[in-house]
């Protein structure tokens, strides 16, 4: 069905005439009076009576009316949800409970007029893919893992440098310290499910074993926070790597610390990536807030993969 035929009906509909409702669209009352018939033709009935003082409704025309109107709307709302600053900013955030998520409340906190959907991601490709297509403006990563540049019309940006905490049950060898160094937890099992092979997180964790000589094991399936929270605080033997923003609640019985890795800090990079040529305009808003105090820099007391490091 042709909407612009719709349209005319319904502005006929509104004005009483065909010339004024010609007037109203900016076309020729020939135009109005072709784009009528045919919608007369694809229906199957009559929707006007000529009269001296313009054009009524038929009953067909006055049952069809209500499903017009409703029609454009419809289109309207349908144009809405992908025209340029009409819709939401999408961005992934990988994890609800991660640091892009929390990046993203203090965006939303500072400019609450600005509609967002916050979507979960997990592999890469799958985010760059949503970028390219358009499903996504932006996602947090760690960027790319070696031997995967970001594609050409791929930008990205270093937001995020964040400090990983060791995480403990109450009985572990390392459970009173206030802080460990990254020596001092060689022997130790640092068991981490859920690590995916090709992931940037697998490369990152790759790494720091080949540098430091650590012992992480990703063995078993992933069951989740609470199934992981349960195993170390249960575990004497066991300790997990947590970001120093991830979100965690558990129960007061597990005794759980949160111990900071010093000499050097270990730190795990996130950046925001976007298609160069997404022309939503609440991306520069975004990337602006998320770049004006950046705390990207490595130091000699920080360690982060050379892959991952700010180009």
């Amino acid at each position: 069905m042709d909407l612009e035929a719709v349209r005319t009906f319904a502005a006929i509909a509104e004005a009483g005439q065909f010339q004024k409702a010609a007037v109203d669209l900016s076309v020729t009352q020939q135009a109005v009076s072709k784009r009528v018939a045919a919608l007369e033709r694809d229906l199957g009935v009559r929707l006007f009576t000529r009269t001296p003082r313009g054009a009524e409704l038929t009953i067909d025309g006055q049952a069809f009316l209500p499903h017009a109107r409703e029609l454009l709307r419809v289109a309207e709302r349908a144009v809405a949800s992908v025209r340029s600053g009409r819709r939401p900013l999408r961005v992934d955030v990988i994890a609800s409970r991660g640091a892009a998520s929390g990046l993203m409340r203090g965006f939303h906190d500072a400019y609450p007029e600005i509609d967002l959907d916050v979507l979960m991601l997990v592999e890469i490709d799958t985010a760059i893919a949503a970028i390219r297509s358009g499903t996504v403006d932006a996602s947090f990563r760690a960027v790319a893992a070696p031997g995967r540049p970001l594609p050409e019309d791929i930008a990205s940006v270093r937001v995020l440098d964040e400090p990983l905490q060791l995480l403990t049950g109450p009985a572990h060898a390392l459970a009173d310290a206030k802080s460990v160094t990254v020596a001092e937890l060689a022997g130790h099992r640092i068991w981490m499910p859920g690590i995916a092979p090709g992931t940037e997180w697998g490369a990152y964790y790759a790494d720091l074993v080949a540098e430091f000589g650590l012992t992480i094991e990703a063995t078993g399936p992933n069951f989740g926070s609470d199934a992981l929270l349960d195993t170390i605080a249960d575990t004497p033997a066991l300790a997990t790597f947590m970001s120093e923003r991830t979100r965690l609640v558990w129960p007061t019985g597990h005794g759980l610390r949160r111990i900071p890795v010093t000499d050097p800090t270990l730190l795990y990079p996130h950046s925001l990536l976007w298609h160069r040529d997404n022309p939503h305009p609440a991306l520069p808003t975004l990337r602006t807030h998320l770049t004006s105090t950046p705390d990207t820099t490595p130091t000699p007391d920080t360690w982060t993969p050379t892959w991952a490091l700010p180009h």
